[in-house]
């Protein structure tokens, strides 16, 4: 009697187990397809052109702001008496 439970029990887990390791080898089969590659590619090289263009405007407002403060100390310096070196 015993025996046999723990042999269906067995049977059961290696069923269940063999089934669940088949959907996971399935779905990353399907995940690595080259269309889904190729997809989550696109994906990551729009967020990463985003990011660049959100770092060139980022640096051109820091220019210009710098570019104005540089511009304002050289007319405070040009209006006062001292000399420009």
């Amino acid at each position: 009697m015993k025996r046999g439970f723990w042999l269906s029990a067995g049977l059961a887990a290696g069923a269940t187990g063999a089934v669940l390791a088949s959907r996971f080898v399935k779905k990353q089969a399907k995940r690595m397809a080259p269309t889904s590659v190729a997809k989550e590619m696109q994906h990551e090289l729009f967020d990463i052109s985003k990011r660049v263009a959100g770092s060139i405007a980022e640096g051109k407002a820091a220019m210009e702001e710098r570019e104005a403060e540089i511009r304002a100390e050289i007319e405070g310096r040009s209006s006062g008496s001292a000399p420009l070196d």
